[in-house]
């Protein structure tokens, strides 16, 4: 693990970074990969007067250029994002509204999560593939013509997708493309996109037609997805991993347009969904739940936010709520009272490898399966929150309070009994700050002020005022300098 906490000041000084430096795209050729053009007329055909372009950190050397061409052609006032709140690939609908922006125009990789906020327009980048290439692969991947076969892609790669239709359709007729989906009234794209009016719910089991992260297909009557083998144009990462973790059912082969290497995904999702399984273990066990909150910008996270609340508190936990934007071990480390995390984020982002933190990082889903015991572990995998709400695809109602006793099992990682639902109202406070319940006249105590009795055990707890203790003086003259080296530091006064 890491060391997280400190580091030598000359190491600092002296660390070398490797920055990988994308040259500036030539002007001829911005207006082929920016859709400049398609961009005016999306702002001038709604009056936009500020325009918010968002760009994702290896495309930001293209994007003064880029400003300066919409605001000669459209004659707007345009605001660069850069160092976006949370991930790229999320609309950043907070820092667009501090400038007071119109609308949005969304650069590069997008996990393609509805907004609302504000009117919005998606620009993908145009990324070569060596179609002769991929085909081959494909075809080796998949010898048999008769397989049914859905093809799935990084969106940077969308423009392509109908050349490789046209190339392999003739030889694999059970061959299924997926479309991109751009959900909500406000959200806007070109080329190969379908609009969608109403809401996009996963897997509509009418008309065999699967609707899901962005991403739209039919499947042959009498056929499920587990029928079906996936194929994936694009590099590895937080897309296919979020596909794999979904669909996990399937077999999956990818090509990489980078190396130009297809290849059969190994990836072991038992594996996979046991080490998820491990962190649904650590939920259960634990008394206090921090309660991260990773976007800003994906439609119902608020409402995921009280469902999760009250989940948690039906369990007899406590939970507290975290803004932090992008996090990193130190940041977490700081709240060491909190026995878990659970992180609202777009599906792309929620599975976060949390190995290197101090106290795991869980999903929606998991810490539902932890605390609502009508939920149970199954093959059934969800990454996007949305589908745990009220009307969702796998939406589970809380048990009532009858049917919730204070039921007993055994923790499956330190082999000690734990009890669930140990308190479901909140008692008020004592006069000493903690309170002891007693429920269905057990013996059953509970302490409803986590935080602050782990606070008490603390031997440190911060600055104390020590007041009285210790003499008035005058404001005297502090050092100076930077941090790591003041000035005179280490010389006598």
């Amino acid at each position: 693990m890491a060391d997280a906490f400190s580091s030598s000041s000359e190491t600092v000084i002296q660390r070398v970074i490797d920055v990988t430096v994308k040259a500036n795209t030539p002007l001829e050729k911005l207006e082929e990969l920016y859709q400049i053009k398609k961009t005016c007329d999306f702002i001038r055909e709604r009056q936009f007067e500020k325009v918010a372009l968002q760009f994702p950190d290896e495309l930001l050397g293209d994007s003064v250029a880029v400003s300066a061409e919409i605001e000669r052609n459209s004659n707007v006032k345009s605001f660069i994002l850069g160092d976006t709140s949370y991930g790229s690939c999320c609309v950043d609908e907070v820092a667009a509204e501090h400038v007071g922006a119109d609308c949005i125009v969304h650069y590069g990789s997008a996990c393609l999560s509805p907004s609302k906020r504000l009117p919005l327009m998606y620009v993908f980048e145009r990324r070569p593939v060596d179609l002769e290439k991929c085909t081959s692969a494909f075809r080796e991947l998949y010898p048999d013509p008769q397989s049914h076969i859905i093809i799935l892609y990084d969106v940077n790669y969308v423009h392509a997708i109908s050349d490789l239709q046209t190339l392999l359709s003739p030889e694999y007729p059970n061959l299924v493309i997926s479309e991109l989906v751009v959900e909500g009234e406000q959200c806007y794209s070109h080329g190969r996109i379908k609009r969608q009016h109403d809401t996009c719910l996963p897997e509509r089991v009418s008309g065999q037609v699967i609707c899901q992260f962005g991403r739209q297909f039919s499947l042959k009557s009498g056929l499920s997805i587990n029928d079906y083998s996936m194929f994936y144009v694009g590099q590895e990462g937080a897309t296919l991993r979020n596909f794999m973790m979904t669909w996990n059912r399937c077999s999956f082969s990818s090509f990489d347009p980078i190396t130009m290497m297809g290849r059969t995904e190994s990836i072991s999702i038992n594996r996979a969904l046991m080490k998820r399984y491990y962190a649904i273990e650590r939920a259960k066990d634990a008394n206090v739940v921090g309660i991260l909150v990773g976007t800003l910008g994906v439609a119902d996270y608020l409402t995921v936010i009280q469902q999760l609340k009250e989940t948690i508190s039906r369990a007899g936990k406590k939970s507290y709520m975290f803004a932090m934007g992008k996090l990193n071990v130190p940041k977490l480390a700081n709240f060491m009272e909190i026995d878990i995390f659970v992180l609202i984020a777009c599906p792309e982002n929620s599975l976060l490898d949390s190995s290197e933190f101090y106290k795991p990082v869980v999903t929606p889903f998991e810490m539902e399966v932890a605390c609502n015991k009508k939920r149970e572990w199954s093959e059934e995998y969800v990454t996007d929150f949305r589908q745990l709400l009220p009307g969702g695809q796998s939406h589970v109602p809380l048990a009532d309070q009858q049917e919730e006793g204070s039921e007993t099992d055994v923790s499956l990682i330190t082999g000690a009994l734990r009890r669930q639902n140990l308190l479901i109202s909140e008692p008020a406070e004592s006069s000493c700050g903690s309170s002891v319940v007693l429920r269905n006249q057990t013996l059953t105590v509970a302490n409803t002020n986590s935080a602050a009795s782990f606070l008490a055990v603390r031997s440190w707890r911060g600055l104390e005022q020590k007041l009285g203790e210790t003499p008035v003086v005058k404001a005297v003259k502090g050092v100076r300098g930077l941090p790591i080296a003041y000035e005179e530091e280490g010389t006598s006064s």
